[in-house]
């Protein structure tokens, strides 16, 4: 129920957006047929009415994924769209309110006052406005079309300088953020495992996000990740979707604690060894490297249940120790400070925002206003961190410039 007052209140702006929208749209076209006036406005107010119904039954019943997905890429687009048009609406009521204000101080009166300018400017704006908010949804409608399972390979050079001669030149895959509650294409999704394994990989790395909120949410497609096997291993973590905080609330109770470890249940059925603030030996030809791995930390807002302390536990002799864990923030907010004998930590979590561009000579997105570290290699002193944009989607189902990935890293010594 604590949802609940923030959705209201949710509902009441875009109410209020949808007449403020409405009133300037059937404004400039007044010269519409009273037929023609009455088919739109019946369409506008039943889609925005049928919108927000869709939006409560997608929150509170258990409705097929694939209807939540077309209720929330139908409320995304619409709003998105309405935004983009909202600069017009505004700019053109505060020319209207200044000529007002101008006329009432300098006109004469009784003098007659041409309404020919102020309408077209008028027309102008409000049209403007609507080729504006046909941008956002071609955009936002080819990443759902084209973005949301167009996997990219991404290759990465991971020096070591202590790693083992074993482990020179074997090969790591990762995925994260897989988010299965939100996907409606089985067949892309599969496509996208094997594009994995068609690499080979001798150990591969899942850093958490398994769903979106419920753990029964990975059911349809638990059998396409169950193929996701290494020689050496598939190593996992949790993030934070996969506590159920976002349905249950943070307070524990039956329902919560029976998620969680059908959650480990499930990974366990899947073939995942799943690091709980712990961590593992890898061994090659006699010589080992370490791989740690914590539940979620994060700043701010995020749940902060990984315990560092656990993980590096009888580590000391390794000479390299990997470290799974959802969160890049976790990064720069304790492992640079407290444990610098972590050579290179692997996240998800940012996804990229799903919006950006993502060049080999630059890349940028809103999210790295948000995090320092948000996609890619980063590296400070001996210390490095990757992090992965995703395989699946969150919100918005799809991707614009910002495409899921698979990386693939090839550990060497120099």
């Amino acid at each position: 129920m604590g949802r609940l007052p923030f959705i209201i209140a949710a509902c009441i702006f875009i109410i209020a957006f949808d007449i403020y929208c409405f009133k300037a749209i059937t404004a400039v076209f007044n010269k519409w047929k009273p037929n023609t006036k009455k088919i739109f406005s019946i369409a506008y107010w039943t889609y925005s009415s049928l919108l927000i119904i869709g939006v409560f039954c997608g929150i509170y019943l258990n409705l097929f994924l694939t209807l939540r997905a077309i209720i929330l890429v139908a409320f995304f687009l619409t709003v998105a769209c309405k935004l983009a048009m909202l600069p017009f609406l505004v700019l053109d009521d505060l020319r209207r309110l200044f000529l007002k204000i101008f006329r009432k101080k300098h006109i004469v009166k009784d003098q007659p006052i041409s309404e020919a300018a102020p309408i077209s400017r008028s027309e102008f704006l409000v049209k403007a406005g609507l080729v504006a908010a046909a941008v956002p949804l071609t955009s936002l409608s080819w990443g759902i079309i084209s973005g949301a399972y167009d996997y990219q390979v991404r290759r990465v050079n991971l020096i070591l300088p202590n790693l083992p001669k074993a482990f020179d030149g074997i090969t790591m895959g990762q995925i994260s953020d897989i988010h299965s509650g939100s996907f409606y294409n089985k067949t892309a999704v599969k496509g996208g495992v094997e594009m994995l394994l068609g690499e080979k990989p001798d150990f591969i790395f899942f850093t958490g996000d398994l769903v979106n909120n419920l753990t029964n949410e990975v059911r349809d497609y638990q059998d396409i990740f169950s193929k996701v096997k290494a020689p050496l291993g598939v190593y996992s973590s949790l993030g934070n979707h996969d506590y159920g905080d976002y349905y249950f609330g943070k307070e524990s109770s039956p329902a919560k604690v029976k998620n969680l470890k059908d959650m480990v249940d499930v990974h366990k059925i899947m073939g995942y060894d799943l690091l709980m603030n712990e961590n593992r030996r890898l061994k090659v030809d006699g010589e080992e490297i370490g791989i740690l791995g914590i539940e979620n930390w994060g700043m701010g807002r995020f749940p902060k249940y990984g315990k560092m302390e656990l993980a590096v536990q009888n580590t000391d002799d390794l000479p390299v120790k990997l470290l799974l864990s959802h969160d890049p923030s976790h990064w720069r907010g304790e492992v640079l400070k407290k444990y610098p004998q972590i050579d290179a930590m692997f996240s998800g979590h940012t996804h990229g925002m799903q919006l950006g561009v993502r060049l080999k000579e630059m890349q940028w997105s809103p999210v790295q206003y948000i995090y320092k570290e948000w996609a890619g290699l980063y590296q400070e002193q001996k210390q490095q961190l990757y992090v992965n944009v995703g395989y699946g989607f969150l919100g918005y189902p799809g991707r614009v410039g910002i495409l899921p990935e698979i990386t693939i890293f090839t550990l060497k010594r120099a």
